[in-house]
């Protein structure tokens, strides 16, 4: 039944209209009829997808029409998964013990946003920076829990700046790279002082001199290690990667999600906090940025057994 009634939503022609009201609440135009046909051909077959997922009685998490929906897959992540892996070649270690090691009781439940501790969701936009969204919000989190101060930072900084190396703007990145660039750089500048412009950019070293923060170091969490995550999250925010490739993320709305999620890390994140629903189903809380439309206001609770690899400051 549910599968006939969407069958019929999508041949019905107010999928015009449906289409239409979607373009104009987000401000969608096209550059002409051929690609707005083929917009609209993607926009109703990912409607269907929605629908079709939706309809299924036992998915724990929703997916709605957001602001993506008349973008493939593949258009989608070029646009806004820009974690780079670490290149075979670099064999850098991180010695010393992990931390947080020795920490043998955490909270049940932990929201460093309860605590002061994470800025307001941001919006990349459609440049492939989320290494950069990434790395600041963990640094947001350390600076509030070490000085007290909850100050935005610049992620345009790091977009214009640190080019030298992996991480290239738009074109994505690395967050440990980001963490070196800024210890090097001795700090970075509030978002107030160098604002987010959603392109790459030239260099403002004026702006850059003015800095609103410092980190002077920065971690690895051992990888794939649950415990060690959990761990360090009790403690402060987390810039991790997760493999946020599928449809399901595109297109998240709410719930825990529980949807497939590979090792091929493509998008970086910020763990903010843990917890458990009341069936005992135990998730972490995701930062992204996405913006506060995408999700749970910008956050998705994830299934502890869906994240991959992570890192801290």
């Amino acid at each position: 039944m549910a599968s006939l009634a969407t069958s019929r939503t999508l041949n019905d022609p107010t999928m015009i209209a449906r289409h239409e009201q979607w373009m104009a609440h987000h401000g969608r135009i096209y550059t002409d009829e051929n690609e707005k046909q083929l917009r609209f051909q993607i926009f109703k077959s990912n409607v269907a997808y929605i629908e079709a997922h939706n309809a299924r009685s036992n998915q724990s998490y929703t997916l709605e029409v957001n602001k993506f929906v008349d973008l493939t897959n593949d258009e989608f992540r070029a646009s806004r998964n820009g974690y780079k892996k670490q290149p075979d070649s670099d064999s850098r270690v991180v010695s010393g013990l992990f931390r947080y090691a020795n920490v043998s009781a955490v909270p049940d439940e932990v929201d460093w946003r309860k605590e002061g501790a994470v800025t307001p969701v941001k919006d990349q936009g459609d440049c492939g920076c989320c290494w950069a969204f990434s790395a600041v919000a963990a640094m947001e989190g350390i600076n509030k829990l070490e000085n007290g101060k909850l100050v935005s930072l610049s992620e345009q900084e790091l977009v214009d700046c640190d080019i030298d190396g992996i991480d290239q703007g738009c074109e994505g990145g690395l967050m440990e790279n980001a963490f070196q660039f800024i210890e090097k750089r001795k700090g970075l500048a509030a978002e107030s002082v160098y604002p987010y412009t959603g392109e790459d950019g030239i260099c403002n070293t004026k702006k850059a001199a003015i800095p609103a923060a410092k980190i002077s170091g920065h971690e690895k969490v051992p990888a794939n290690n649950e415990k060690a995550l959990l761990q360090a999250v009790a403690n402060q925010p987390v810039s991790i990667a997760i493999d946020a490739s599928g449809y399901d993320f595109q297109f998240y709305s709410g719930g825990v999600f529980t949807g497939s999620c590979g090792t091929e890390l493509d998008h970086a994140i910020t763990a903010v906090g843990y917890g458990a629903t009341m069936d005992g189903t135990k998730y972490w809380l995701m930062k992204n940025s996405w913006g506060a439309s995408w999700g749970e206001n910008g956050s998705s609770p994830i299934q502890f057994t869906r994240i991959s690899w992570s890192k801290t400051l």
